[in-house]
């Protein structure tokens, strides 16, 4: 099959209740903003801030717009800056702006002060106890320096906690923890929260015949597959749903053994649910990595994600799901398989790299006859557009759903889609890599097969995962990052992150950030979000948070 074709091909499709919103950064453009508390600003990852009453696209221009401060941190930041307001925290009330650093640290910014004041500091490191080098895993220039905290943390308004995952090398082998900070104080001084941390560890098995010989990961016995600190890279943000919080993994540079996990613990006190999901428990590799976004929810309680190349089962009973979006069902406490999409050329896709969870996923809800979808992106920039009631599974004769190719160039490995699609209003805001940021619209349950709009700055390699802000329905603009020169292996020169500010109704222009001077950003990094909250924009870089806003 082309998949450079773009076609519709639906069948029968059940229905299923609207959509709820279940983050305060969503919904009513009336109520207060609370916060981002999530990557992506919801659990939906629609990338949407509807609650922005401050930045319009009048304000934001090159002569009213830019950098305003700068808040020193201590390793490249992949995780994006989450947000509360109107934080309890050393006997004040301030807006907080929470960082994550791959040195294993998790820092407390005032989200307004100039110049910067830090509240607090965290750092998982001590005697003995350091970040993982790169050459560790085997990998060779995913990432470039050292590796600690990458996936965006998550926080819970409700009781103050911030959750974030870090990885570690110590003298008895290497570690990866599940850690639950108090907002106010970030567990400094005291102990963490909840009796944390939650130790992940090769302990956590599944039973299986899959991938499992490491050295360096003691603990796998015959018919069973143990998870492997070391292998597993924690990309992927985040998920609080229900009670419980959800962690996926994927590989380090494609270095086996490893596979797709996801893990969840119980909030309140960080014990293992039991919930453990493994893609590929008879096979290898299914890492789920998504250019950083985390799984995503919708408002009945499933959890979706979208695998990489790995091992798949044609057919029934199946166990594995390499190049797969999996749909898990989490009722009744655990994580299973409730329905999936294959594409018909996975095995085409497989051994060449194609991976189908490059990007990640999205939940959407549209009018029609195909309300409720779940959409996301591949290497060789195809957007899968999936009702989420009848996914259709796998279909040897020809895909049973709907896809857009973004790009027109031939198929290759870094030509397509690195990142996660931005939703509002009816329009879907998309960045290949080589490509410019371009608008399509959903109707009906459709994607138009051609952009509706589309701006004229490129971007390199990875694309950009945008983010779109708007005071409800209207003053929508996108937001997007170029991370390009990012320093690893897509790109060995670092440079400063560029900021890009559009129209999101027209795509025209707003504002870009200098390339240099003290109005640019810190040198990039790949796959990072940008937070726009309460009139700023927050941005991790290699060495700082950049904060822009509205010039004084």
């Amino acid at each position: 099959m082309n998949t450079r074709t773009r076609f519709v091909v639906w069948i029968s499709f059940a229905t299923a209740s609207a959509l709820l919103v279940l983050y305060a950064c969503s919904g009513d453009p009336e109520a207060s903003f609370t916060g981002v508390f999530t990557q992506r600003y919801d659990a939906q990852r629609t990338g949407q801030n509807r609650r922005e009453f401050i930045l319009t696209p009048s304000k934001v221009t090159d002569s009213t717009f830019g950098k305003l401060f700068a808040c020193a941190v201590d390793g490249e930041v992949y995780a994006q800056p989450l947000y509360v307001a109107n934080s309890t925290i050393q006997g004040g009330t301030h807006n907080v702006v929470f960082v994550a650093t791959m040195n294993n640290s998790v820092f407390a910014f005032d989200a307004d002060a100039r110049p910067c004041v830090q509240y607090w500091k965290k750092s998982f490191l001590g005697t003995g106890i350091t970040t993982v080098p790169p050459a560790d895993t085997g990998e060779t220039g995913d990432i470039n320096t050292i590796i600690g905290i990458t996936g965006t943390p998550v926080i819970d308004p409700a009781t103050g906690t911030l959750y974030v995952v870090a990885k570690t090398k110590e003298p008895t082998g290497y570690f990866q923890r599940l850690h639950a900070l108090d907002l106010a104080t970030g567990s400094v001084t005291g102990p963490e929260k909840f009796g944390g941390p939650a130790n992940i560890s090769s302990a956590i098995t599944i039973p299986g015949s899959g991938d499992a010989s490491d050295p360096n990961c003691p603990g796998a016995t015959a018919g069973h597959v143990p998870f492997c600190p070391l292998r597993e890279n924690q990309r992927s943000g985040l998920l609080l749903l229900n009670g419980k919080v959800y962690v996926a993994w994927a590989s380090h540079g494609d270095n086996d053994p490893y596979h797709g996990w996801v893990i969840g613990y119980s909030a309140a006190d960080l014990t293992q649910a039991p919930v453990v999901f493994n893609t590929t428990p008879n096979g290898s590799r299914g890492g789920i990595w998504m250019s950083g976004t985390g799984p995503a929810a919708d408002a009945a309680g499933n959890v979706y994600v979208i695998t990489g190349n790995g091992t798949f089962d044609t057919a029934a009973p199946r166990a594995n799901y390499g190049d797969s979006f999996i749909k898990l069902r989490t009722a009744g406490g655990g994580l299973s398989v409730d329905d999936f999409f294959t594409p018909a050329n996975q095995s085409f896709l497989d051994s060449n790299d194609f991976d189908v969870g490059s990007g990640g996923a999205i939940v959407v809800d549209s009018a029609g006859a195909h309300p409720h979808l779940v959409i996301g992106g591949d290497k060789q920039g195809v957007l899968y557009v999936i009702d989420r009631d009848t996914m259709t599974g796998f279909n040897s004769n020809g895909d049973q759903i709907q896809k857009v190719a973004i790009t027109a160039g031939p198929a290759c490995i870094i030509c397509g889609l690195f990142s996660t699609p931005a939703f509002w209003e009816g329009k879907l805001y998309v960045v290949a890599i080589g490509d410019v940021l371009k608008q399509y619209t959903l109707a009906n349950g459709i994607l138009s097969s051609l952009p509706a709009l589309q701006a004229s700055d490129m971007f390199g390699v990875p694309g950009a995962s945008p983010a779109v802000s708007s005071n409800g329905a209207t003053n929508g603009i996108v937001w997007a990052l170029d991370t390009t020169n990012n320093g690893t292996n897509s790109s060995a020169t670092s440079a400063p992150a560029i900021l890009f500010a559009y129209d999101a109704t027209t795509l025209n222009k707003l504002y870009s950030s200098p390339t240099s001077g003290a109005g640019a950003a810190g040198n990039a990094v790949k796959f990072t979000v940008p937070t726009v909250a309460n009139g700023k924009v927050y941005v991790g870089t290699q060495d700082e948070l950049s904060v822009f806003g509205l010039l004084p």
